[in-house]
């Protein structure tokens, strides 16, 4: 008779520790699902995503280019992100992805003087220009970080933002430290469409 009792007791414990681990399991799944990015709709060429919920909720556009000069079919895909962050207080925050690791200005020239050691560098001759957004006539100096390119002065974001409101087209170029420099050119159609979305549906808090 212990036996048995001790058997039901073992088949009881098992049942509740397996009816526990699922429960556990679904939780975690229930927050992996509300942590994944959703597509909530598409303007143009941007398109709206949302992921978590409450006050970690946080929007986002973004684009692929539709060019790339030099094309380079090996290279990863690059984006552009507008990202909305209330419980941050992150409005508009502007960021590229290019794929590749972007070199700075100095670490151009360093590069470029190591194989040219053997040739004279001519005193007037221009530095390596930094990566830089264009809009139209308007350009504006990023700073890289790895294979990310971000507005070098935040207090310059809102402006970026209003100049591709208007613009048709972005053009993002960068050196990288290995091979050659890129132009990525981004369509504006939808753009501001897309914002108002995120700004709506991410409100300040």
């Amino acid at each position: 008779m212990k036996l048995i009792h001790l058997s039901s007791f073992l088949i009881c414990a098992a049942l509740a520790l397996g009816a526990g681990v699922a429960e556990a399991a679904k939780k975690e799944k229930e927050k992996d699902t509300s942590a994944k990015p959703e597509k909530i709709g598409t303007f143009g060429d941007w398109s709206v995503f949302h992921s978590g919920a409450g006050r970690a909720k946080l929007c986002y556009v973004l684009a692929e280019p539709k060019t790339r000069e030099p094309a380079d079919d090996k290279a990863a895909k690059a984006y552009a992100f507008i990202s909305e962050r209330p419980a941050e207080k992150v409005r508009n925050e502007i960021s590229f992805v290019m794929g590749f690791e972007v070199a700075t200005a100095s670490a151009h020239d360093d590069a470029k003087d190591s194989k040219d050691k053997k040739k004279p560098k001519k005193r007037d001759e221009p530095a390596a220009a930094g990566p830089i957004a264009a809009i139209g006539e308007e350009e504006f100096d990023l700073i890289p970080r790895g294979s990310n390119l971000w507005v070098k002065n935040p207090a310059e974001e809102s402006k970026v933002i209003e100049e591709m409101r208007k613009g048709v087209s972005l053009i993002i170029k960068a050196g990288a430290r290995r091979g050659k420099p890129a132009a990525d050119t981004y369509s504006l159609s939808g753009f501001s469409q897309a914002v108002d979305k995120a700004l709506k549906d991410c409100p300040a808090l």
